[in-house]
């Protein structure tokens, strides 16, 4: 071996071992929390730095959680086992105050960016069971969110979102609730979230997408609830629309729920757009849901209450049966909506099937 070759060998031992050494020096800034049965996971929410992990033992904890570092992940044991209900003496936080479970907060100029919540459950809060607002690329995945006041998960001011492989069931309003703001009217926000792979039982509406734009649901499955999936959108600009809303299996969506002050009674709907544009609507499975109020149907065009129009939306390839009052709807004036390769029975007006 020449001298050269010698001296070649030395230097890329020493580079590999630099790499293994900071690989090793990488992996120890990374700390587990562990949280047991009776311990306060705010504790260690608050101990925890970006990166880090809080893994929450089996058990019930009575507490709401805030977490407003970016980068942590919130661990449980699995849904089944890792349970998070209100403390009902204290209402020692904000998250408390709200009457929320968890609660992820930043703000529009520093959000809270890379959070993980996953494999537990958030049952019996006053409000939600988690909100989220001001967050970049927050993760929920895996989580129960059952039995809550108003929405199951909810997220605002927020950007590419993922909820994957969650059960939102038997809350007030919404299971899944999707907005560009909850206190505000403004334009559509270009969210880039995902809904995907989900269970939406039960709830007044399984997942609502209100003003945003590039949202994508898919594979989800929702039943029992008064409206399956319900995406709004308003006269603001930019305009709510650009969504990919396709291969979920929507049945039997026929709990009545009563008129509020902004909608309608509402029973027996599948899917209704209202003030959208520039949607797919593809390769669903929509069936049985009945029911005769204003927006009942399997697939529904519906008037908005403030007069913005459903234009080039595009309702194909989907699999929408024994739907009543009809299959597929269109309720409005709306330029450019095409329904095609749909199969189905009924329609209003008819000859869209």
């Amino acid at each position: 071996m020449t001298k050269r070759q010698i001296a070649y060998l030395a230097c890329t031992a020493a580079v590999v071992a630099s790499g293994v050494a900071a690989a090793a020096s990488s992996a120890d800034w990374q700390t587990v929390h562990r949280v047991n049965r009776g311990e306060s996971i705010q504790k260690a929410v608050n101990a925890a730095k970006p990166g880090d992990i809080i893994s929450v033992s089996p058990g019930t904890y009575h507490e709401s959680v805030s977490i407003t570092v970016s980068g942590v992940t919130l661990r449980g044991a699995g849904a089944e086992s890792t349970v998070i209900v209100p403390d009902k003496a204290s209402t020692d936080s904000t998250c408390a105050k709200a009457g929320n479970g968890i609660c992820v907060t930043g703000t529009q100029s520093k959000p809270v960016e890379d959070v993980t919540v996953r494999s537990l459950t958030l049952r019996g809060f006053k409000k939600n069971g988690l909100f989220a607002t001001g967050t970049d690329r927050l993760r929920v995945e895996k989580v129960t969110s059952e039995k809550n006041g108003q929405w199951g998960i909810g997220q605002e001011r927020s950007v590419r979102g993922e909820f994957r492989h969650d059960t939102v069931q038997a809350n007030g309003d919404a299971g899944l609730f999707l907005a560009n703001t909850v206190d505000a009217e403004e334009g559509a926000v270009d969210s880039k979230a995902v809904i995907s792979d989900n269970r939406l039982l039960g709830n007044r509406i399984g997942v609502t997408v209100r003003r945003l734009r590039n949202v994508r649901v898919d594979s989800n499955e929702a039943t029992g609830n008064c409206t399956a999936m319900f995406l709004v959108g308003d006269e603001n600009k930019p305009r709510p629309g650009a969504l990919r809303v396709t291969d979920n299996y929507v049945h039997a969506n026929n709990k009545f729920c009563a008129k509020t002050a902004r909608l309608p009674f509402l029973q027996g709907s599948g899917i209704i757009l209202t003030g959208i544009e520039d949607s797919l609507v593809a390769d669903n499975r929509v069936q049985d849901n009945v029911g005769k109020a204003p927006m009942s149907g399997g697939i529904v065009l519906a008037k908005n209450f403030k007069g913005a129009l459903n234009q080039r939306n595009d309702i194909r390839d989907n699999v929408v049966l024994r739907n009543g009052t009809a299959d597929l709807a269109s309720q409005d004036k709306g330029k450019g909506n095409t329904f095609r390769g749909n199969r189905c029975a009924a329609s209003v007006p008819a000859g869209m099937c």
